[in-house]
């Protein structure tokens, strides 16, 4: 299994791998920091997992979504500081399979993520 972390901060990004190696020790777990670098990374390595921020340099959230969010056989996670209800409902008509604000409760989204991958 392979996830992919996309944030621009890097301490947000080492809270949400530690977060994934509890939940799933055996998955791949890569990163990117902006926009393009998860659309090259996805477009790479086809993740089963993103878990993707919203307010990001380069390209945000919302246009990641907007070029892979209705591909097939992938689940987006969005975890995003933003929590306005028309943000969660554009996130969603965009492809995103669930949606968790910030700051999170860890169990949560754990929660979350394994409902979405089946574990």
């Amino acid at each position: 299994m392979k996830i992919l972390i996309v944030d621009d901060s890097e301490f947000m990004r080492t809270i949400l791998k530690d977060l994934l190696k509890n939940i799933a020790p055996e998955a791949e777990v890569l990163e990117a920091s902006n926009g393009n670098e998860a659309l090259e990374q996805y477009k790479t390595n086809k993740p089963d997992l993103m878990l993707l921020d919203l307010i990001m340099p380069e390209k945000d959230g919302m246009e990641v979504l907007k070029e892979i969010g209705t591909e097939t056989g992938k689940k987006i996670v969005v975890v995003s500081s933003v929590g306005q209800e028309e943000t969660i409902e554009e996130a969603k008509k965009l492809g995103a399979d669930a949606y968790v604000v910030k700051p999170f409760e860890e169990n949560a989204l754990a929660q979350t993520v394994k409902e979405l991958m089946g574990l």
